[in-house]
């Protein structure tokens, strides 16, 4: 509730109001409209003060810094299910099957007959 999320944070519930009003938090409500408050928006409070109350940032930047980091959280989601899908992808290439070849997934350069193998000629003076 509200009035324990003020008192706990040692904030004023109209403070609360206002980041719900600015959409930095998002509380669900009870059916007789009471503010309940998750422990990930308690969280997100937590950040919210520490930006505001430790590092003097406004309320745009915490917005802006917010969606951020859920930017992030994202983007590294979606970078452990690449490396989990490229794991299984190589264990799955690392057993080969009877009658199976062998690819993998960097191309092998095979050297190529050259010029033979004597070094060119020095120049003489």
């Amino acid at each position: 509730m509200i009035s324990a999320v003020a008192e706990q944070y040692a904030i004023h519930p109209q403070t609360l109001r206002l980041y719900e009003r600015e959409g930095l938090l998002k509380p669900s409500r009870s059916e007789g409209n009471t503010r309940l408050y998750t422990d990930g928006d308690l969280e997100r409070l937590d950040v919210i003060l520490h930006l505001t109350r430790d590092l003097g940032v406004n309320l745009a930047g915490v917005e802006i810094i917010l969606n951020m980091r859920e930017k992030m959280s994202e983007m590294q989601s979606q970078i452990q299910e690449f490396i989990a899908t490229l794991n299984r992808e190589l264990a799955a290439r690392s057993v080969p099957q009877p009658g199976e070849e062998r690819h993998s997934l960097i191309p092998l350069m095979v050297p190529r007959p050259g010029p033979s193998a004597n070094p060119p000629p020095t120049r003489r003076r």
